[in-house]
């Protein structure tokens, strides 16, 4: 159905795998009590209904967020929803290493066991933008901050599990070792933000061998109706609206991956709970080459030692 992107990506797939035989079970009532999830962008979208599904299963759930009144409206809308919840509420920019490499200090000062975290947070700018460190942006935000994060974060996340909210627009798009910060050729906001996204696929299986004892998965939540959805893609958004699904439907497996027992393997990557390929079309398939460079880059953008 994935090949078809229609069917599997919308509302209709969705619903056809859940009739089928084999359909993962959800997780326990409860199954996330005592425990601390961490999620990125959680003040739209997918990190709404990303942080509602992961409460609703127990989870003390810290909302991440750039605009702390914004966020602090979120909060108190799920607290009404679902009285009894407990939310906590931080401030980072994710794009800004220094401001992340500070909030996690903080965090893990405050938060000696986390469960998981949940990289949701996205952007895809209307023309070509730096963050603070010179990195393009749409890379800062989906890959190098979310690395930088949970390299600060390993002292309380130890045995925990990392998920990278990504997008099946990254099938279209090869790895761009070569460019990462896309420098070359006319700058394409929804080319760059599928080619972090490609990025963020590539690299979880190597994240995944240098975080030995963590979960690292990559996912992709179809097509939803998010807000990133309704201002950069209007028409996308104008054809499709029929059959996009709800941010609910969207997170479903983030909050699956997040919730599941036994943790799944490593470095794979998913979409309606199950693993997916990496490669529909052989024109995208990287090489180890292409990775090996990539990684290389990645190391020294993150300052991994």
């Amino acid at each position: 159905m994935d090949r078809s992107l229609v069917l599997g990506y919308t509302t209709i797939g969705l619903a056809v795998r859940r009739a089928l035989p084999g359909w993962p079970a959800d997780p326990l009532p409860r199954s996330l009590e005592g425990r601390h999830v961490l999620v990125t962008g959680a003040s739209s979208g997918l990190g709404i209904a990303t942080v509602a599904g992961v409460a609703g299963l127990g989870a003390t759930v810290h909302m991440l967020v750039r605009d702390e009144a914004k966020g602090a409206a979120v909060a108190d809308r799920l607290r009404d929803a679902q009285p009894g919840v407990a939310l906590h509420l931080w401030r980072c920019d994710v794009a800004d290493l220094d401001d992340v490499r500070r909030f996690a200090a903080d965090f893990v000062a405050a938060v000696p066991e986390l469960h998981a975290v949940v990289h949701n947070a996205g952007v895809m700018p209307p023309s070509r933008t730096e963050s603070p460190q010179g990195l393009e942006l749409s890379m800062a935000v989906h890959l190098v901050g979310p690395v930088v994060m949970t390299e600060a974060l390993l002292p309380s996340l130890a045995g925990g599990r990392v998920v990278l909210v990504s997008s099946g627009g990254m099938y279209g798009q090869p790895l761009r070792a070569d460019d990462p910060g896309y420098t070359t050729g006319d700058y394409a906001p929804a080319t760059a933000y599928a080619r972090s996204k490609r990025w963020q696929v590539e690299m979880a299986p190597l994240l995944g061998a240098r975080w030995t004892d963590l979960t690292v998965a990559t996912m992709h939540p179809g097509w939803a109706d998010t807000p990133g959805v309704r201002e950069s893609l209007p028409t996308f958004r104008r054809i499709t609206r029929p059959v996009l699904r709800d941010d609910a439907q969207g997170a479903d497996t983030s909050v699956w991956l997040t919730a599941v027992e036994p943790a799944p393997a490593t470095g794979l990557f998913w979409h309606d709970r199950a693993a997916r390929p990496t490669y529909l079309l052989p024109t995208t398939r990287a090489s180890d080459a292409d990775r090996t460079k990539a990684w290389a880059w990645l190391t020294e953008a993150a300052s991994l030692p």
